[in-house]
């Protein structure tokens, strides 16, 4: 019966099998490149978006044979690290296998810097098992035969299957773009990426033309690891990147849909510039330039937003514009400013960049107010230089200002205007008191006289 290699079940999964006779010489040397909406998945139980296909043409596989990008080569377990060592996942069971020992001889293992071998563990046909591995585990182990000769010694290494990796996409200019990324899971074993791209097709007549569309490789840069660029991309194009995470275990891979415009994200401005205007006490002058890794082309232009404050203030006054300078006209005269300017695309694409970097400059002092104050000083060092001696002049100062005499006069009327109202009201308060007792005496007189009158006979009364 045949078993296919690990080699060969990592194709399977990608859907190149019928690839693999080809991929088998070449893979070492070169790197593979796979239609990413069609190929994939996680290897091992690994995680991602998961598209199966039934198997591709070879018209759908793009082998490039560098020996540059040996690195770059698809990982498999026996093609990762130096030879002698084991990748076994954690959590699982773990068999270490003794390949010189005969099916009816006994094999002893053992455990270097221990004593004995880790609890649990059995020997099952000249194998060792190691039950629900944990790191404390990881070691080196070896198998001998019945005369203590030395079968095989095989260090072991435990970690995690890849997970699904985080990535996001920028474009610092319409004609690349790259992408980043970093790893969900800590997998404590050695990994690597594999970056391809596939532009996806925009019409009808584009998908007749070529089915498959344009798949390509997202240039990784050593000196930059976590990251790969796509060059000579097309600005009103849709992408679709296809990040691949392997180890000795497994793969995991991330799809992702980009368009440039949704990406595009300007480097800062660069050559930032503030002067102080002359003869202009709130005036301040910026200026800037495109940032280097912008094209200057004229249908691909950038606005730019400028933003600035005095240095002992906290909050920022922006202003937007379209032109490489600015005149700042609500400055403080003589204190210190700090301005930033940052860029986006003209057609308000994408996000704005990050802000430059802060350039500092302070106002000239307003030229009056200067003038005005060297006046009084020396008006008063003229008057000290006149007078004949310190003693005090015995004529009165009448030096007063006319509108203060007024508001003195108008104070002083409204003062006596209140005081007369107030003596006024009690007044008539007072007049109104006795008037009213004088009433209440008359009264009770005049009702006896009448009450005697009535009671008296009507002779009498006649």
């Amino acid at each position: 019966m045949f078993l296919p290699t690990p080699r060969q079940r990592f194709y399977e999964h990608l859907g190149l099998a019928a690839a693999f006779p080809l991929l088998t010489a070449t893979s070492t040397a070169g790197m593979l490149l796979w239609d990413p909406e069609r190929g994939g998945g996680g290897g091992g139980g690994g995680g991602g978006d998961e598209m199966h296909s039934s198997i591709p043409s070879l018209g759908r596989v793009m082998v490039f044979l560098a020996a540059a990008l040996a690195s770059a080569s698809f990982a498999i377990p026996e093609d990762w690290g130096e030879e002698g060592v084991q990748y076994g996942q954690l959590g699982t069971d773990v068999t270490l296998s003794c390949p010189g020992a005969r099916a009816s001889s006994a094999v002893r293992w053992r455990r270097a810097g221990a004593a004995a071998l880790p609890e649990g563990s059995g020997i099952q046909q000249g194998s060792l098992v190691l039950p629900t591995a944990s790191p404390a585990l990881g070691g080196t182990y070896s198998c001998h035969g019945e005369d203590g000769s030395l079968l095989r010694s095989v260090s072991l290494r435990l970690g995690h299957l890849p997970g699904v990796p985080f990535v996001s996409c920028r474009a610092s200019d319409y004609e690349n773009f790259s992408c980043s990324w970093t790893s969900s899971v800590e997998t404590f074993l050695p990994t690597r990426y594999i970056t391809t791209y596939r532009k996806k097709s925009l019409t009808g007549e584009e998908k007749r033309r070529n089915k498959n569309g344009h798949v390509g490789l997202c240039l990784q840069d050593p000196s930059r690891p976590g990251t790969c660029t796509v060059h000579r991309s097309e600005f009103w194009s849709s992408y679709r990147l296809n990040i691949t995470e392997v180890n000795p275990l497994g793969f995991s891979y991330r799809l992702l849909d980009v368009t440039m415009q949704a990406i595009i994200k300007p480097d800062p401005p660069e050559g930032l510039v503030v002067e102080p205007i002359p003869l202009a006490p709130r005036r301040l002058h910026v200026s800037w330039k495109y940032p280097s890794s912008w094209p200057k082309e004229p249908h691909f232009q950038l606005r730019f937003r400028l933003q600035y404050r005095p240095v002992i203030h906290r909050s920022w006054s922006v202003v937007e514009t379209v032109n490489l300078s600015e005149v700042i006209t609500d400055a403080f005269a003589g204190l210190e400013h700090v301005v930033q300017v940052s860029a986006k695309d003209f057609l308000d694409a994408g996000n704005w960049s990050e802000w430059s970097a802060e350039a500092r400059a302070t106002p000239v002092r307003d030229l009056a107010s200067t003038a005005s104050a060297e006046t009084t000083t020396d008006a008063r060092l003229e008057s000290l230089a006149e007078e004949p001696s310190q003693a005090p002049n015995p004529e009165p100062i009448n030096g007063s200002d006319p509108l203060e005499k007024m508001a003195v006069l108008v104070s002083l009327g409204i003062f006596a205007f209140f005081i007369l109202a107030a003596v006024l009201v009690i007044t008539i308060l007072i007049w109104l008191r006795v008037r009213k007792h004088g009433k209440d005496k008359t009264k009770p007189s005049f009702l006896v006289a009448a009450t005697h009158l009535k009671a008296l006979p009507k002779a009498q009364i006649l």
